[in-house]
Order: C-alpha cells, then structure tokens, then sequence
C-alpha cells in the first residue's frame, strides 16, 4: 500500500508512475477523501479542546451559584459529546473509503525500472549458458514424461479437473528430490526454513497484495480462508503486526510449499504440459531488509535463484521487467528465464521482486533502530521464486533427453535421487 502522505504531496509523479504502468487513480476522489478526512479530525480535535475547557469551568460556576449558567455549560458538552460521535461515524466511512481506494493502487515503479508498455519491452540483463543442439528431433516434456510413464496427465483430470497432473516413479521422485536440492542450496547459505500452512486467511492475502484485487485467481476453501498462490505470502505475513529489531535484519526465509492459482484470465495460454497448472510446488525464498540495503538484497536473491540453474547446468537469461509488465506489489523485478526447446524459446522460471514497503504498510511490519533514528519504520519485503519445481522438471526433461528416450538426470541431483542417473521407460 502506497503512503497517503506521498500521494497527497507527490500527486504528480503518482500520476506518471501509473501511466507507466497502464494502470491509473482516481486523483481527484482521494483529494476529495483526503480532505475530509483531514478536516473531520481537525473538528473533532476542536471539539474536544472546548469539552474540556466548558468542563472545567462547570464546577466552579457551581461553587459560585451559577446554576443556569453551569446548566447552559453541560448542555454545550452533550451537544459537543454528540457532535463528536457523529464525525466520528464520518470519519470511520471516510477512511474506510480511502483504504478502499489505496489498497487498489499498485506500487510505485523503482527508478531502476525500465520504462516499456509490455513483456516485449523487458531488456535483457544477461544470459548463462548455451542452449543445446540437438541431433536428433527433441521431444517436448509433456510426450517425454507420458513415453516414461512418470507424468499422467489423462489420470490428473480424472482426479480433479483440467490443468492438474499426476506424477508417477521416477517423476514422483524427481519432485521430491529437487524441493529438497533446492532447499539444501538456500539453507546452506543462511535461509531459514519454515514449514507453513497452505490455508490461510483475508489478512494475510491483504498484506501481500493478493487480495482483494486479485479474488477470482484464488481458490476459496470457505468465506474466510484461502488455498495460498504461493509460500510469498505466508512467509511474509508471519511478522504482521510486529516491530523488528534493526539487528535482526536482514531476515533471510525460505520454504517449500504446493500452489494454487485459479489464473481465471489464462485460458488458451501454455495449455499443454506442466507450465501453467493450477496446483505446482515451488521453493520460495523471502526477505525483510532496511530501506537503504533492499536493493543490494534483490540483486543476492536473484543471483541464488540463478545458482539454482547453474548448479543444474540449465541454460537461462535474466531480464528486467518494465513498468508497464510489473506486477502489482512490485517496484524493480528481475525474471529468470529457462531455456525449453519445446518453446524454442525462455521462460520464466523466477521471480525475483523487491516491494520497497508497499507490503509491509499493509501487514504492518516496521522495525526498530535506536542508534539511528527515533520511533519505527516500515521494512522493505521482497521475494522470488527458489524455484518453480514443475517447470526445472519440464526444463530437466526436456534439455537432458536422450535419442532412445531416456533422460539423464542432472550430476547434482543423482545423490537426491537415490543413485539413479537416467530415468528410462521402465521408471
């Protein structure tokens, strides 16, 4: 959530950050809101000021026999008392009123951003690795893992419904080891591993910014609680409410959770195979950091995001999204994209994102310094994906396939896989 504070200083500049991001505000209602609000208080505190002064003045008219007067003087307080608790009402409606209207403002774009309309507009920031050539026809992951018998993906719509998929021997196998070759990598460097909740509530999803604007990409277990889109959200929003020490920062987190995204606006995109799903497991990674050091996290957490790929010997780029490409809660975002030859193409695997304090204004996360400034500020929050697991194994599958069909699995991940180094038919 945006500061009203800049809003109402920074009006301007507000509307030019929205233009670059397609998106827009209605300027003049929050001024309209804004001002009310502001003099709503003003009243009130006007009020309160003549309350207590007519107040002291009653008993001493009623030590000097001032009856009348003293009775003019109470009438005044209930009609002040009344007067109050009116405006009040006003100003619960009026705020309420203006959260509605911030809460669907996206962040502020960084002015690192790249300026650009759309995904086409995304420079490229660098590349690792070669993409294989192939001599013989490659197989896309979804022919490949029916032909082994380790994805089944007529038996997953059995289950539930389109977009979900089953996994089987080796494939079963390869998920798991990969959730856990991926933690191993983030803890051993300082993440600190949790195991969260995959249901959670509105004020979680509030703090993250995935409600209420994003409700119909979400899967409502009841009224009141959520399957989560991912481990960003949990993670982050277990220091809701809370004011950290400035010593305990950075807080570096990391967790494996399944996913759960409706995606109601993704018909007829990557239909096929596992890309875009509706349940996936990913390893999140997440950070709370001072202001003055977030970036320099960012570009650390993309960098880990990127040892994953590199520690798997996939071929990857990493581009820079533009404004007009950003997501919602985000102010600088670098994807990561992995090479799939049955795309011919890059895509993305990571997302790695700072959020400045967009997030932690609306969970309400704020640390603490003493030595350097007096009260509390607002932490900065970022995440990004540690990493998809669905699409490394599409990507594995796809770049480590062999000519009889079979698929060697990457040198690290053989320890994680029980010693198997090819998944063959028999799998």
């Amino acid at each position: 959530m945006l500061d009203v504070k800049y809003l109402r200083e920074n009006a301007d500049a507000v509307d030019a950050a929205m233009a670059s991001r397609n998106a827009t505000w209605d300027r003049e209602r929050f001024f309209e809101l804004d001002e009310l609000r502001r003099k709503t208080i003003a009243e009130v505190e006007e009020l309160q000021a003549q309350r207590n002064r007519v107040s002291k003045q009653i008993g001493k008219l009623m030590r000097e026999g001032k009856r009348q007067e003293a009775e003019d003087a109470k009438a005044l307080v209930r009609e002040g008392n009344e007067r109050i608790e009116r405006l009040g009402e006003l100003r619960d409606d009026t705020d309420a009123q203006l959260k509605e209207l911030v809460a669907a403002l996206p962040n502020l774009p960084s002015p690192s951003t790249p300026l650009g309309g759309d995904e086409s507009d995304n420079p490229e920031v660098r590349r690792w690795g070669v993409p294989r050539a192939f001599d013989f026809e490659p197989k896309p992951h979804w022919d490949l893992g029916t032909d082994l018998d380790i994805i089944d993906f007529e038996r997953g719509v059995k289950l539930a419904e389109a977009r979900f998929y089953l996994l089987g021997g080796l494939g079963a196998r390869l998920e798991r080891a990969l959730i856990n070759f991926f933690i191993d990598l983030h803890t051993q460097i300082g993440f600190k591993e949790w195991w969260p909740p995959v249901i959670t509530n509105y004020a979680t999803l509030f703090g993250t910014g995935q409600l209420p604007k994003f409700d119909e990409d979400l899967y409502h277990v009841n009224p009141d609680l959520y399957l989560i889109p991912t481990a960003e959200v949990v993670l982050t929003n277990i220091h809701r409410d809370e004011i950290l020490s400035a010593d305990d920062l950075p807080l570096w987190y990391t967790a494996f959770t399944p996913c759960f995204r409706e995606e109601a606006g993704s018909a007829g995109r990557d239909t096929r195979g596992i890309i875009r799903v509706h349940e996936f497991d990913k390893v999140e990674m997440v950070k709370f950091s001072e202001p003055e050091s977030s970036m320099d996290e960012l570009e650390s957490m993309t960098a880990e995001a990127e040892r994953c790929l590199q520690e798997l010997g996939l071929p990857y780029r990493v581009v820079s999204l533009c404004t007009g490409d950003l997501g919602f809660g985000a102010c600088k975002t670098y994807d990561v994209e992995v090479w799939l030859p049955s795309y011919d193409a890059y895509k993305e695997i990571s997302s790695c994102s700072n959020c400045w304090d967009f997030q932690a204004r609306r969970a309400n996360i704020r640390y603490r310094d003493p030595a350097n400034f007096k009260g509390t500020r607002y932490v900065h929050t970022l995440n990004g994906s540690g990493l998809a697991v669905g699409r490394t194994m599409a990507a594995i599958l796809e770049n480590y396939q062999n000519a009889d069909g079979t698929v060697t699995v990457p040198e690290k991940l053989v320890p994680y896989m029980g010693g198997v180094e090819v998944i063959g038919p028999e799998a």
